[in-house]
C-alpha cells in the first residue's frame, strides 16, 4: 500500500513538472512566434511604403505627360483653327472678287439684250416693209398667198396622190384576199366533217313478227300509249321483223325507241308498264346528253365546265340546224376556229371556247324566250365562263363583233354550215313548220301537250280533262282547226285531234 502511494506521488510529482515545462516551451514558443510576426507586420509595412512611393512617382510621371501632350494638342489645334481662318478669308475674298464679276456680266448681259431688242425690232421693221412691199406688188395679203400656193400645190399633187392610192388598194386587197383564201381553204381541208341526212324515221329490229301484234295490244291500247307518251308515230307495215318510228324530233324518236327495246326485252307490254318503260328511257338519255356533253368537249380540246353546262351541252346531240347536226357542228367550228386563230395569232383558247359553246343557247330556245345568241351568253355568264366567251355567243351573228376571236368564230361557222353537203334547208323547213303547228296548238287554254305526227298531216293535242270538258273538246278541235287555216301554210289537210283522258290513281294497302 505503501509502495502503490509512493508510486503515485512520484508519478503526480512528474507530471507536474512535465507540465511546467511544457508550459515553459509553449511560452517561449509563442513569445518567438509574436516577435516573428511583429517583423512581418513591420516588413510588410516598410514594403507598402516603397510600393506607395513608387506609385506616387509614375502618377505625377504620368500626369506630366499628360500635360505635355494636352499642351501639344491645344497647339495643333491653335494652328489648325488659324489656317482655317485664313482659307476662310482667302474663299471670303474669292467670292467677293467672283460676285463683282458676276455683277460685270448682268450689266453687260442686259446690255448685249437691250442690243438685240432694238436690232429685232430694227429687223421686223425691214421685214414689215419688205412684206408690205411685196403685198402691194403681188396685191395679195400673206394669208392669201399662202392659201393660193397651198391650193397649187393641191391641185398638182390631187391626181398623183388619188392614182397612188388607188394602186396601193388594189395591191393590198388582192394580196389580203390571197392570204385569207389561202387561210380559209387550209382550215377547210384540214378539217373534215360527216353530211347531214335528212330522216325523220328510225327503224326498230324486232325479234319476230309476233311483237308487232302484242305492241299494238288489244284494240290498240298499247300503240297508243306509246305514241300518246312518246309523242311519235308508230307505223307498222308488211315489213318483216321491222317497225318504223316516224317523229321530227330526234328526242322523241330515241325516247320511242328506247322504251319499245326495254318493253322487248321485259316481255310486258301493257300502258302502266309502257309508263315505267318511257320514264326509264327519259333518265338514260339524261345520262346519254351528258356523256355526249363530255365527248364532244373532249373532242374540242375544253376541260373545266361546269357539270351542267356539259349537260345542257349534250342536248345540242338532238338539235339539228337545216339537218346538220348542232352538236357536231359545234365540235367542227371549235376545230376551224383554232385553225384560223393559230394563223392570225390570236387567242387559242378563247377561240377553242368561244366555238365549242356559239350555239349553246339553241339547246333551250325553245324553253327559254329570246335569241339563242342572247340565250347562249346568258348560260355563259351564269356558269362564270369568261366574258369574251360569252361576247363570242351572243355576236357571232352580227355584222362587226369587237373581238377578233368572234370574227374569227363567226367565219368558222359559217365555213361549217356552207360546205357542201353540210345543211338541208328542206328538212330544216320541214322541221320549222311541224314546229309552229305543235306551238299552235299549245297555245289554248287547257292543252297539256300536242304532238304533230304522220309528217304534220295530223295534230295530237292531250287537254286537261279537269279544265277541258267533252263539249269543250269539240270546241277546241274547231278552233284549232281554224287557227291553223287562218295562220299556218301547209299542203293537203291536216287531221286534229283532241284527246280528253281522265285517270284516276289509288293504291291498296
Amino acid at each position: 500500500m505503501s509502495q502503490t502511494f509512493i508510486f503515485l506521488l512520484k508519478l503526480a510529482s512528474s507530471l507536474a513538472a512535465g507540465f511546467l515545462v511544457g508550459y515553459y516551451i509553449r511560452k517561449l514558443v509563442a513569445a518567438k512566434s509574436v516577435s516573428s510576426a511583429e517583423m512581418r507586420a513591420e516588413q510588410l509595412v516598410n514594403e507598402a511604403k516603397a510600393k506607395e512611393k513608387e506609385v506616387l512617382l509614375n502618377a505625377k510621371d504620368r500626369a506630366l505627360a499628360i500635360i505635355e501632350e494636352a499642351k501639344l494638342a491645344e497647339e495643333a489645334r491653335r494652328k489648325d483653327l488659324a489656317h482655317a481662318q485664313a482659307r476662310l478669308e482667302k474663299r471670303e475674298s474669292l467670292f467677293d472678287q467672283k460676285l463683282l464679276d458676276l455683277e460685270n456680266k448682268q450689266s453687260e448681259i442686259a446690255e448685249k439684250n437691250a442690243r438685240l431688242e432694238q436690232l429685232r425690232q430694227e429687223i421686223q421693221q425691214i421685214k414689215d416693209q419688205q412684206m408690205a412691199k411685196l403685198e402691194k406688188i403681188a396685191e395679195l395679203t400673206q394669208d392669201q398667198a399662202k392659201k393660193v400656193l397651198l391650193d397649187n400645190i393641191e391641185l398638182r399633187s390631187k391626181d398623183d396622190l388619188l392614182a397612188r392610192l388607188r394602186k396601193m388598194d388594189d395591191i393590198g386587197a388582192e394580196e389580203w384576199d390571197e392570204k385569207a383564201r389561202q387561210m380559209l381553204s387550209q382550215a377547210m381541208e384540214r378539217c373534215a366533217s360527216s353530211h347531214a341526212v335528212e330522216t325523220t324515221t328510225t327503224n326498230l329490229a324486232l325479234p319476230s313478227d309476233e311483237m308487232k301484234g302484242r305492241i299494238i295490244g288489244k284494240e290498240g291500247r298499247n300503240i297508243k300509249t306509246i305514241e300518246q307518251l312518246t309523242g311519235v308515230e308508230i307505223i307498222i307495215d308488211e315489213t318483216p321483223e321491222t317497225i318504223l318510228i316516224s317523229g321530227f324530233s330526234p328526242i322523241r324518236r330515241h325516247l320511242a325507241k328506247k322504251a319499245l327495246e326495254k318493253l322487248m326485252v321485259d316481255g310486258r307490254i301493257h300502258p302502266g308498264r309502257i309508263e315505267e318503260a318511257v320514264e326509264q328511257a327519259k333518265r338514260e338519255i339524261a345520262l346519254d346528253m351528258k356523256k355526249a356533253g363530255e365527248e364532244a368537249a373532249y373532242a374540242a380540246g375544253v376541260a373545266g365546265l361546269h357539270p351542267k353546262l356539259v349537260q345542257i351541252l349534250g342536248r345540242l346531240k338532238y338539235r339539228t340546224s337545216y339537218g346538220q347536226n348542232v352538236l357536231q357542228h359545234s365540235v367542227e367550228v371549235s376545230h376551224i376556229a383554232v385553225l384560223l386563230a393559230e394563223d392570225l395569232g390570236a387567242n387559242l383558247e378563247l377561240a377553242r371556247k368561244g366555238g365549242l359553246l356559239h350555239d349553246i343557247g339553241k339547246a333551250v330556245d325553245h324553253e327559254i324566250e329570246g335569241g339563242h345568241p342572247q340565250i347562249g351568253f346568258d348560260i355563259c355568264k351564269k356558269f362564270g365562263l369568261p366574258e369574251d366567251v360569252g361576247k363570242i355567243a351572243l355576236t357571232h351573228h352580227e355584222d362587226h363583233p369587237e373581238l377578233l376571236e368572234s370574227v374569227i368564230v363567226k367565219v368558222a361557222d359559217a365555213l361549217s354550215g356552207a360546205r357542201p353537203g353540210a345543211r338541208k334547208d328542206s328538212y330544216e323547213h320541214y322541221l320549222q313548220r311541224l314546229t309552229e303547228l305543235e306551238d299552235l296548238a299549245k297555245g289554248f287554254e287547257g292543252v297539256e301537250k300536242a304532238y304533230a305526227i304522220q309528217a304534220g298531216r295530223e295534230i295530237r293535242v292531250f287537254v286537261e280533262p279537269a279544265k277541258i270538258d267533252d263539249y269543250s273538246s269539240h270546241e277546241l278541235a274547231r278552233e284549232v282547226a281554224s287557227k291553223i287555216e287562218a295562220e299556218l301554210k301547209y299542203p293537203g289537210e291536216i287531221k286534229v285531234t283532241v284527246i280528253r283522258e281522265t285517270r284516276v290513281i289509288e293504291y291498296a294497302r
